[in-house]
Order: C-alpha cells, then sequence, then structure tokens
C-alpha cells in the first residue's frame, strides 16, 4: 500500500464511503486504512416484484441515506468534522440510486470543505481486498479478479490500484443473472441465486448434465444455459408436474455445478495465457459457496494463490467504497463538484 496512517498534519485519516448503486444504501467509516463501521440499509419491498424497481429504489435511498450516515459516523466513535474525504460511488448502477448518493456527497463535501472522490463500482469490489484486516491476507500485483455479480463477469488483470485490463468478459447475461433466472425458472423467489447455493447443499452436482456454451477466448455467455434449463424444464414438467420440486437439490446442484465449471475453465485459460497465479473473486456472487470451493481445490491442484473476501465485503457495501476512497485520498486523485454518477462505465 502507499505511504499511510497519517497525513502530513500528523492527524488521522477519515473516509466517509458511501454506497447507492442499486438497492442498498450503505455508508462506511474507515479510519487509516481499517474499517471502523460499516452499516448497510436493505430495500426488502422488490422481493414482491421479483427484481428491483429503479423508482421504488432510488425513493428508498432519500428516506435512508441520512440515518445510515449518520448511525456510521456514531458507530465510529466520531463527527462529521473529524472527516477527511468523502467517497461515494460513480458508477455504473441505477442512475436514480446513483444520483442520491452522488448529491448527499457532493453537499457534505461543500458544506464540510474537504475533498470529494467518485468511486467505480466494481474498482471497489476488486479492492476490497485491500481493507486491512488481521485475517486478510493482502493480494501482490499483480492479479487476476474474476468479478462476478448480477450485472457483471470478467477476468481482469490488476496491475496495480489504478491499472485494470479487462482480459474477458460476459457477451451477454451475467453470472448472477445466470443463476437468478433458473431459481424463477424453477420458482423460487428473488433473489433466487442464494436459494439455489442453499438447496446445492443437498443435491448431486452431476444429477442433470447442461451443456457449457463454447465462446472463443476468455469472454462469456449465459444466455444459452438459462435457455436450455428452461427447455429442459418445460420437458421435465410436461410429463411429471412434481418434477422440479422432487429434483430441487439435485438441478440446483447441477445448475451450480455446470456455472463454476464455466467461470474456472476460463479462469485456468487466463491463468496460462498470463501466468499469473494469483487469483481474487470479488463482487456479489463471490459468496456462491461452489465458485470458493472450486477456487480452495484449485490451490491445491493448480498451484494458484487465492484470495476470497470476507462475506461482509462481497454484496454492495460502503467499505469497498471507502478503501477506494482512502486509495485515491493518499494518491489525491480528487474529483470536483461536477462529477456526475453514470449508470455505465468500463472497468479498464
Amino acid at each position: 500500500m502507499p505511504e499511510k496512517s497519517k497525513n502530513k498534519n500528523n492527524k488521522n485519516i477519515y473516509i466517509l464511503g458511501i454506497e447507492s448503486s442499486c438497492d442498498d444504501t450503505a455508508a462506511a467509516v474507515l479510519k487509516n486504512g481499517q474499517i471502523i463501521s460499516n452499516k448497510v440499509a436493505n430495500q426488502a419491498i422488490h422481493e414482491q416484484y421479483g427484481g428491483v424497481v429503479p423508482e421504488l429504489a432510488s425513493r428508498a435511498h432519500q428516506q435512508n441515506i441520512v440515518p445510515v450516515v449518520d448511525l456510521a459516523l456514531k458507530e465510529a466513535g466520531i463527527d462529521k468534522q473529524d472527516l477527511s474525504a468523502i467517497a461515494f460511488t460513480e458508477g455504473p448502477g441505477l442512475l436514480g440510486s446513483l444520483l442520491v448518493g452522488a448529491s448527499f456527497a457532493k453537499s457534505l463535501s461543500l458544506a464540510l470543505g474537504i475533498p470529494l472522490i467518485g468511486v467505480h463500482h466494481m474498482k471497489a469490489h476488486v479492492l476490497a481486498h485491500f481493507i486491512e484486516e488481521n485475517t486478510m491476507k493482502l493480494p501482490q500485483f499483480p492479479f487476476l479478479a474474476l468479478t462476478i455479480s448480477g450485472g457483471h463477469t470478467q477476468i481482469v488483470q490488476v496491475n496495480n490500484y489504478f491499472d485494470f485490463n479487462i482480459l474477458g468478459e460476459t457477451l451477454d447475461d451475467a453470472v448472477g443473472e445466470a443463476f437468478d433466472k433458473s431459481a424463477k425458472i424453477m420458482g423460487l423467489p428473488y433473489p433466487g441465486g442464494p436459494l439455489i447455493d442453499k438447496y446445492a447443499q443437498e443435491g448431486n452436482p452431476k444429477a442433470f448434465k447442461f451443456t457449457k456454451p463454447k465462446v472463443a477466448g476468455l469472454n462469456f455467455s449465459f444466455s444459452g444455459l438459462k435457455t436450455a434449463i428452461l427447455y429442459f424444464l418445460q420437458k421435465q414438467t410436461k410429463e411429471h408436474p412434481d418434477f422440479i420440486q422432487e429434483n430441487l437439490a439435485d438441478l440446483s446442484a447441477s445448475i451450480q455445478y455446470t456455472i463454476v465449471n464455466i467461470l474456472m475453465d476460463k479462469l485456468k485459460m487466463a491463468v496460462a495465457q498470463t501466468g499469473i497465479k494469483r487469483i481474487a473473486i470479488a463482487g456479489g456472487v463471490s459468496a456462491n459457496s461452489g465458485i470458493r470451493k472450486a477456487l480452495l481445490e484449485a490451490q491445491q491442484t493448480e498451484g494458484w494463490e487465492v484470495f476470497i473476501p470476507k462475506f461482509e465485503y462481497t454484496t454492495d457495501n460502503a467499505a469497498m467504497i471507502a478503501i477506494v476512497g482512502y486509495l485515491k485520498f493518499l494518491d489525491k486523485r480528487f474529483n470536483d463538484l461536477s462529477i456526475t454518477p453514470k449508470a455505465r462505465m468500463t472497468l479498464d
């Protein structure tokens, strides 16, 4: 990490991180590289709609952001006057949700007269590995990051804190969509990905075979797999109406096994091409037990050095925004008030 711990005035560096890219309103406070508070307000209202409703999400952010930030500051035991900078999610994400976080961050930055720092959401997922905790080993550069979430599936070569190079990405659905849509086909409630992971624990991963899509290079495709699962289940339930219910564990295990194998095949190809054997995972789907188990096995069989984030840093959270804000603060990478949130942003 860059020279850290204290600024030139011998004062502690406190960064407030704000995350509002989707449906979670989050705030965290970082002190000299360590997270001292990390709060999240979830929005359960979307469950009844089977997915995130952007307008409802942005309204909920407006209601939640002040109390969440206040709670984060209180838990950290500091006053807002102690803050050194405000970091917020610039994008990508839902534009209405991003606007709430950006507007709040700008206002607070202006009121306190402290630096404003925009943060790329997916870069933050990757750089969450650099949050200083005794139980977490920090990866050395360069390393490969598999970013897997509801909206992203990418293999990225990370050369330093600010130099990312995309080696491969999904051509259609992201891996999180593949899990959630497969769950929806089976009649599971939203979000279905974690439920597939849960039921897969009791199932046979080789009970049903689903063909893996053939995609050149390091790119991914999951839309064909989703369609294959749909047609398979339509055929089976036509003949046996209770097929899904009777085979839920085996179906979940087989779907998860197929998706994890697709990810691992591409990772092995990336390692062969780059010669880099340091592998980190990031994003919401990095909480999946199947991919975690496969990576730990590869650590033994392939000789990889594997970095797996704590569960609280896998889903959307403000701790990851704060650590990037801290790294940018040390490098004096500040933004002015003209910065605007973006629904889409490239990683490299």
